[in-house]
């Protein structure tokens, strides 16, 4: 699945893949990821280039290979974690998936923005939900072939009301917490209609306490996440950060897409949803630092949002960072772009 000729091989398909429907583009992608999947274990030697162990980290009593992770959004099925694994990521966050199935936005949902290495999508938590997760991770887990750490990033379904929102949260957590290394409780994406309303102290206490009642009820409790979006006032995340680390979360996920499209070079007319890819490095891993300062350094935080390359990388971990997660920069770089990124951090 990798050689040393990827990168070369990318460029000559990337102009080709990028004229197709991005989202068209994304589900023939993943549809050839996932039965390659289903064929293989995606299973990596010692000596692979993902698992030097000069890169390897030990977050959440997990072994992480290296710390390179995918992010959630990518693989909303959990179709195709052994390619991934085998592409070189040190962890893997499937999902967001929903208590409920749910067709998603209407299209167009997902733009692509070349002249500023960007994406912007409004998916809407298109997935199978809860039920159709659980019976692919079980069948995931049964074949024993997974190296790296496995996350499950939760969502609210669309039709609960905000009033049911912690109840909708549990019931995922209950059907998938079995199946995952850590859970992510994401109240962040642009794209469900008062979503981002949750991100206040009282319903982060609310969500995460609803599910630590079964989490601490398991043998062994499961590492909680929470996901912030970087359009937050600095004061705001600091606030909702420390109610989830009182309410027993391990760390935060820093950040989701942002909504605000100012200095972009690519004509954005009619298009909404989140902001992905370079435009975003800059706040993203502003608000990290800042958290990261307001918290000290016990909490996990895991830095996403605009990594495109070594120097993307190298700001999160300067700011804090414990671990990494990208998406965008897959998308631009292609299947050797992990192997790259991770050589040119090693090097540094």
């Amino acid at each position: 699945m990798y050689s040393n000729d990827s990168t070369g091989l990318w460029r000559l398909i990337r102009p080709l893949a990028f004229r197709l429907d991005p989202e068209l583009a994304h589900r023939l992608a993943l549809g050839l990821l996932a039965r390659w999947s289903a064929a293989f274990g995606g299973g990596l030697p010692a000596t692979d280039p993902a698992r030097r162990p000069a890169l390897a980290r030990r977050v959440m009593g997990l072994d992480f290979p290296n710390p390179i992770g995918l992010a959630a959004g990518l693989d909303k099925e959990g179709a195709a974690v052994p390619a991934w694994q085998r592409l070189g990521f040190g962890f893997v966050e499937v999902g967001t998936v929903t208590a409920l199935p749910q067709p998603g936005n209407p299209r167009p949902r997902l733009f692509r923005l070349p002249a500023d290495e960007a994406i912007i999508n409004r998916m809407g938590f298109n997935n199978g939900g809860a039920v159709a997760m659980q019976a692919r991770l079980t069948r995931l887990r049964a074949r024993a072939v997974l190296q790296v750490p496995l996350g499950v990033n939760l969502g609210k379904s669309k039709v609960t009301p905000a009033e049911g929102a912690a109840a909708d949260y549990r019931a995922s957590f209950e059907r998938l917490a079995e199946l995952a290394d850590y859970v992510v409780v994401n109240i962040s994406s642009p794209n469900t209609p008062g979503l981002r309303d949750l991100q206040s102290v009282d319903e982060v206490r609310r969500i995460v306490d609803a599910i630590q009642t079964p989490n601490q009820a398991m043998r062994q409790p499961r590492p909680l996440l929470l996901k912030l979006a970087p359009d937050l006032a600095d004061a705001d995340a600091i606030a909702c950060a420390r109610a989830a680390l009182d309410a027993g979360c391990t760390g935060l996920i820093l950040t989701n897409t942002t909504i605000r499209f100012a200095g972009l070079r690519s004509v954005t007319d009619g298009m909404s949803g989140g902001l992905s890819g370079r435009p975003l490095l800059g706040r993203s891993t502003a608000l990290l630092k800042t958290v990261r300062q307001a918290l000290g350094p016990a909490p996990v935080l895991i830095g996403v949002g605009g990594i495109m390359d070594a120097t993307g990388a190298q700001a999160k971990l300067a700011a804090g960072a414990d671990l990494l997660q990208v998406y965008t920069g897959l998308i631009y770089g292609g299947p050797g772009w992990v192997r790259r990124l991770l050589d040119r951090l090693e090097r540094a």
